[in-house]
């Protein structure tokens, strides 16, 4: 199947964050206050540059010394603020270990999911490490450095009191939260809500209740304003983990897709150089250090599966 972008920005455009620790016990929000690391005493190793892969950066760039990074900080556990504002998560310590080892320094700004790769082919950013997959229609504008594999999972309230399979295609007439220019939210309106009605059953009501952040969906789930939340997997399996067991995951993870680091056009030293840091943090076992902390370790790759531009669909 051809499968859309998990997560579309611009022309086309896969958030928990600022914490998913539900905020007291009768509170239906969630958000506010500081998400934890699932093993925050796991050490991560301390990196320093690569003489080899430093020079690879582009002179422009290494000369500024400081990449602007963006990313969405509303996906934990992948990107989130802590209390005091800090932008941290999986996305975060990968990407500061793979700068240190070009000898460069991160500025990290959060954004709008959808107007991140236009901010990067306008060079408002240098990189950007959101959970973005990796798909033919993205290496036509971008360079995308696999890193992470990820799936599609469904999420809804404990006890399962709707009786929900975990099956996509069994949400018919189901009230699904979903954030917007998502996977998700493509494959309700273009492939479920169609399933349903050539089926003769009801469609997902307004082809999902979208919220331009993840944590507004994962409210509208614990609220029972909705009853399933779809969303990439190391998502979750976070809010979850993080939901004092209102939340349940139900079905397997599916549609598993790389995550890829996305990188502006140019000669291709950039990307390279990205790749070449990012497999010294898989042969040093740093790569998984980060993953254990953040608890998505099910989602590591091997060296030879950090590839450049090697999406199938």
């Amino acid at each position: 199947m051809n499968r859309p972008p998990r997560r579309l920005t611009g022309a086309a455009a896969l958030a928990v964050s600022s914490s998913l620790a539900l905020a007291g016990c009768g509170s239906s929000k969630i958000g506010g206050t500081a998400g934890t690391a699932p093993n925050a005493s796991q050490s991560v190793n301390a990196q320093s540059a690569d003489p080899a892969l430093a020079a690879m950066v582009p002179a422009a760039l290494r000369a500024k010394g400081t990449v602007v990074i963006a990313t969405d900080p509303t996906y934990a556990p992948n990107a989130f603020k802590d209390a005091s504002g800090n932008i941290i998560g999986m996305d975060v310590d990968m990407g500061n270990a793979i700068l240190a080892r070009l000898g460069l320094k991160p500025q990290w700004q959060g954004a709008d999911f959808g107007s991140i790769i236009g901010g990067l082919n306008a060079k408002k950013y240098d990189l950007s490490l959101a959970s973005f997959t990796d798909t033919k229609e993205r290496e036509q504008q971008l360079d995308m450095v696999g890193y992470f594999n990820a799936g599609e999972a469904i999420a809804t309230l404990a006890g399962n009191p709707y009786q929900l399979t975990g099956n996509a295609g069994d949400l018919c007439g189901i009230r699904v939260a979903v954030q917007t220019n998502t996977v998700e939210a493509t494959e309700i309106a273009e492939t479920i809500n169609p399933a349903c009605t050539k089926a003769g059953r009801p469609e997902i009501p307004n082809n999902g209740d979208q919220f331009n952040a993840q944590t507004d969906a994962v409210s509208a789930l614990v609220a029972k304003r909705a009853q399933a939340m779809m969303a990439d997997s190391p998502v979750i399996d976070y809010v979850v983990q993080q939901s004092n067991g209102r939340l349940m995951k139900i079905g397997p993870d599916y549609n598993t897709a790389h995550y890829g680091i996305a990188i502006p056009k140019d000669d291709g030293r950039l990307a390279r150089a990205v790749q070449g840091a990012l497999k010294g943090l898989i042969n040093d076992g740093t790569y998984l250090q980060i993953l254990t902390k953040w608890g998505v370790q099910s989602g590591a790759l091997t060296a030879d599966q950090v590839l450049i531009n090697a999406a199938t669909s």
